[in-house]
């Protein structure tokens, strides 16, 4: 009895430190996220990139979306490039092209606008997935792309909530 007591207290001490709370500033928590520039070959994936980073910083919930003259934290990014490669081949003749890789690279500067600073310049991001395409790659890629674009926005913003948004803003 007297055990589990002292690793109950032991536990509770471990998690005192721990907080639920965001470690975003709320003066720094209305965002605004610009068009990815796209430099890929995929058509419109800077759009989706953008789109789908909103989608997630609203399901997150920590930043409210703020328009770019309004907002106190603004997302910019490219999407530098794109390349596909064959997974898999059709299994009866060997040689047309079944399922195929594509992966992406983007770059992403997290801005502090109500500091006028820049506290992540060009982070690099790298997104993959697969499609299925027996002739058309182009539009099986642009078909992945919406879940391309998905992957770059969980990482993109589970770095947004853990950034240090004071840095370089003198305090």
């Amino acid at each position: 009895m007297r055990f589990l007591a002292m690793a109950a207290a032991a536990v509770l001490a471990g998690c005192a430190s721990y907080s639920w709370k965001s470690s975003v500033p709320p003066d720094l928590r209305r965002i605004s996220v610009s068009v990815f520039r796209n430099e890929s070959d995929v058509t419109g994936l800077g759009e989706k990139v953008a789109a789908q980073v909103l989608r997630e910083l609203q399901r997150e919930g920590t930043f409210e979306i703020a328009p770019l003259d309004e907002c106190d934290v603004e997302i910019q990014g490219v999407v530098k490039s794109d390349s596909v490669s064959t997974v898999a081949y059709e299994r009866r003749t060997g040689a047309r092209t079944r399922e195929h890789s594509l992966k992406a690279v983007a770059e992403v500067s997290f801005v502090n606008k109500a500091a006028g600073t820049v506290v992540e310049n060009r982070r690099k991001y790298s997104a993959a997935t697969t499609f299925l395409a027996n002739d058309d790659i182009t539009t099986g890629a642009m078909d992945a792309s919406g879940r391309l674009a998905e992957d770059f926005a969980r990482q993109i913003v589970d770095d947004a909530l853990d950034i240090d948004w004071k840095k370089g803003a003198g305090q």
